[in-house]
């Protein structure tokens, strides 16, 4: 159970440091209609990590992986494509995430923020005034089409599968360590009101200044850390 946790933190990490979703998020609670596409946001991203956990928890269940003494070769092929997808992110976040994260920090809109944001469909970043439906689109659309997010999402529930320890309830819990970062400003919105535009102005401050080399380096520690058990796999 110990090494399972262990395993999950970064993973759990690599979402609760998506500057994207924060960048987005902070857009939308100083938007005009601030608390209802906030909350809109909060619920399409609570449906994501939800939908993304409980379908590759119940998908790699129907596997039966926890059956089996050693893990299908399938298994470590997995571990090992989404890898090279977190190393191959890590080097696109560090090399091109400052300038783009930067940009994001300076719009004044929503639109500017999911103009930034070229992983979402075209019809998205096109919306000049987002309304609560389409906030909650956002949310859900940043999270299930960032191959980083919903990466970790899959690591998170395949580690789980396969420790067969009954830890459904630990993806309860990771859930709700992923979704902590965007209720609280929603919340904190919510009881402030106009009050908490400096506030959100200086989460925004901090990420356009810091996020990029953290999440650079976070990345290459999940992707290092399923490489060598992918390696393990495939040499063992």
């Amino acid at each position: 159970m110990g090494e399972l946790i262990v395993s999950l933190v970064p993973l759990a990490l690599g979402i609760v440091m998506s500057p994207l979703a924060i960048m987005a998020l902070v857009a939308v609670l100083v938007s005009r209609r601030a608390r209802a596409n906030g909350v809109a946001f909060l619920i399409g991203w609570i449906v994501a990590i939800s939908a993304a956990l409980a379908v590759s928890y119940l998908v790699f269940g129907s596997l039966e992986l926890h059956e089996r003494a050693t893990p299908p070769l399938w298994v470590a092929l997995v571990r090992l494509l989404l890898a090279l997808v977190l190393l191959v992110s890590a080097v696109f976040v560090y090399r091109r995430g400052r300038d783009r994260v930067r940009k994001m920090a300076a719009a004044a809109s929503v639109s500017d923020v999911v103009a930034a944001a070229p992983q979402l469909p075209g019809w998205l970043r096109a919306v000049d005034e987002f309304t609560p439906v389409r906030c909650g689109l956002l949310g859900l659309g940043i999270f299930i089409l960032n191959p980083v997010d919903l990466s970790c999402a899959v690591l998170a529930a395949l580690d789980v599968r396969i420790a067969d320890v009954g830890g459904g309830w630990l993806l309860v819990v990771f859930a709700v360590v992923g979704v902590a970062p965007i209720a609280i400003p929603v919340v904190y919105t919510l009881v402030a009101g106009a009050k908490a535009d400096p506030f959100l102005e200086r989460i925004r401050t901090w990420i356009a200044g810091h996020t990029n080399v953290l999440n650079a380096a976070l990345l290459v520690l999940i992707g290092a850390m399923q490489l060598q058990k992918a390696l393990s796999a495939l040499v063992g």
